[in-house]
């Protein structure tokens, strides 16, 4: 490949970049599928007034391009002016640097707005070429960082082999972890059951029982979504994410988008009561896996939140031969449901050299905390022990 052919630009939005181009190489044949790289999901966000300069997101993806004015490889990269959004908290580092005098914002993340997925940030197709467009990429993003007098880069929830290839070049690693659900070819809910410890097994049984006392559960998907439905989940996502933190992302258009642009990869399961829906549940369906994103309910009752997000899931990851359930962020208590502690990996280009080293501390001993904290959490998995 000739260097001197590419171009790098930058885009201030999805719409400057041609949606069968960028889908080219977010999810190139042959690559685990992820929806939330599909410039429709992007876009959406942007377009429904969720990730806007008004927003503190600022779109600013990096774009390579041949001789030819061909794509060859993305990332999409926003300017933020505050650390909303992200599941990545550096908030205590935005404390430090301003108290010493820094400005900490406006800075760069490469991720995918309001979404702590795991998932490519360096979008090149595989080939030969492949490790020097992603180096291509990451100086491109980290010449924007400089020129503007940006304090730091962050890309968030990177793959592990973009986690190692990034720290190579010197970028620091961060580890946190997530709770996941494994398809261990099941056929049914009671395989999954019959690989618990007898307590735990009865313990799940309990809550399905509970959660689903007079209750009816739907599942829908692609032209089966309507408008109506769309209302109603709103109605909850905007309880969740009033009592959760404060201010909802995303706008009631948003929703529409994804329904418009892609029906097909969502999946929303609602819990009804006498034919109406008291709380719901919105995924994402990738090629192997189901990622929880959102819920809510207007009728309080026990154990419902882990019945439509967690079981529900499972029963619909055995029913469609999906290898994994990711059901968001946090959330120690999914642990004896069975989703078992996986790591998730971050990296950071830093600018000012006194907080680049005392991050870089930081992040050694919290390395460590993270590893000791999976393997006690990995000891005390609900599955049978010795098998």
């Amino acid at each position: 490949m000739d260097d001197t052919a590419l171009k790098l630009d930058f885009a201030t939005a999805m719409a400057e970049v041609d949606p069968e181009e960028w889908n080219a190489i977010a999810n190139p044949p042959g690559a685990r599928y992820d929806p939330f790289l599909k410039w429709e999901f992007l876009d959406a966000l942007e377009t429904s007034g969720a990730a806007t300069p008004n927003t503190g997101w600022m779109p600013r993806h990096v774009l390579i391009r041949d001789g030819t004015g061909r794509l060859k490889a993305a990332m999409p990269l926003y300017g933020k002016s505050h650390s909303r959004g992200e599941f990545v908290f550096d908030h205590s580092w935005a404390d430090a640097f301003e108290r010493a005098g820094g400005a900490y914002y406006p800075k760069l993340l490469s991720a995918v707005p309001f979404t702590p997925v795991t998932g490519r940030r360096l979008l090149v197709r595989p080939g030969p070429d492949e490790v020097r467009l992603q180096t291509a990429l990451l100086s491109g993003a980290i010449q924007l960082a400089e020129q503007n007098g940006l304090s730091s880069l962050h890309l968030n929830f990177v793959t592990r082999a973009e986690a190692d290839r990034l720290a190579e070049t010197g970028l620091l690693l961060r580890t946190d972890q997530q709770f996941h659900w494994q398809n261990r070819d099941y056929a049914a809910f009671d395989d999954f059951l019959a690989d618990l410890s007898s307590s735990k097994r009865k313990n799940l049984r309990k809550e399905r029982r509970k959660a689903q006392e007079g209750l009816d559960f739907l599942h829908l998907r692609g032209d089966e979504i309507t408008e109506d439905h769309l209302d109603a989940f709103y109605v909850f996502y905007m309880d969740t994410g009033a009592r959760k933190w404060g201010s909802p992302y995303l706008t009631r258009e948003t929703f529409t988008l994804l329904r418009e642009r892609m029906a097909d990869d969502l999946l929303f399961v609602f819990a009804m009561s006498d034919g109406s829906p008291i709380a719901g549940a919105m995924n994402l369906i990738g090629s192997d896996t189901l990622y929880g994103r959102y819920w809510g309910c207007t009728e309080h009752r026990p154990m419902l939140h882990f019945e439509t997000c967690y079981y529900q899931a499972i029963d619909y990851a055995i029913a469609h031969d999906l290898a994994f359930v990711e059901a968001g962020a946090q959330g120690g208590h999914k642990l004896a449901r069975g989703y078992a502690p996986v790591t998730t990996y971050s990296t950071h280009w830093i600018a000012h050299p006194g907080l680049r080293n005392a991050i870089a501390d930081y992040l050694e001993r919290e390395r460590e905390a993270v590893e000791s904290d999976m393997d006690y959490l990995t000891e005390r998995t609900p599955f049978k022990k010795g098998e």
